[in-house]
């Protein structure tokens, strides 16, 4: 966490917290920070902050037949939910993160929304990556991965749907 979102003079560094990067390439032996990362599924990384308030992760639609997946882990490690082609579907959604200590009402735009025991996650995005010629694609449905704190305004999920 220090590397990819504090010590902006580090390789490693990726972006403040609660900010989402994309990746629109693929990984190689020199990318360190995840132990072994997929090459066929470029990243998108967001390090939650959750002591504020809740975060919100606005996902596209991503046409069928494309696999992606938002893995959430916690501070021990511990994967406590997924978002993705195999655990939400292809549509549009909102998925709400919140701390521990966070109580609340839930927003009836939130599909879902998952409890970590820290207050601080760590969203992966895999994206599935066809072939190299298809990394336009992949960058297309990345623009449309969006996070913002639960207070500001609900964006529109955007629709995706390129072609391999």
């Amino acid at each position: 966490m220090y590397q990819f979102n504090v010590d902006k003079s580090n390789s490693q560094y990726k972006g403040p917290f609660n900010t989402i990067v994309n990746e629109s390439r693929v990984f190689a032996p020199k990318d360190t920070s995840i132990v072994k990362p997929n090459s066929d599924t470029p990243y998108s990384m967001v390090q939650m902050d959750l002591r504020a308030e809740p975060i919100v992760l606005c996902v596209p639609t991503v046409e069928k037949g494309r696999y992606y997946s938002i893995q959430l882990t916690d501070l021990y490690s511990f994967n406590y939910g997924y978002v993705g082609s195999r655990a939400t579907g292809n549509g549009a959604g909102y998925y709400m993160i919140a701390g521990p200590d966070w109580k609340g009402d839930t927003p009836k735009e939130i599909n879902k929304v998952f409890h970590p025991e820290t207050q601080f996650s760590l969203a992966i995005y895999r994206t599935q990556l066809f072939n190299a010629a298809g990394m336009v694609n992949v960058e297309k449905i990345q623009a449309g991965y969006k996070v913002q704190p639960l207070s500001a305004p609900a964006p529109t999920p955007t629709a995706s749907s390129p072609r391999h």
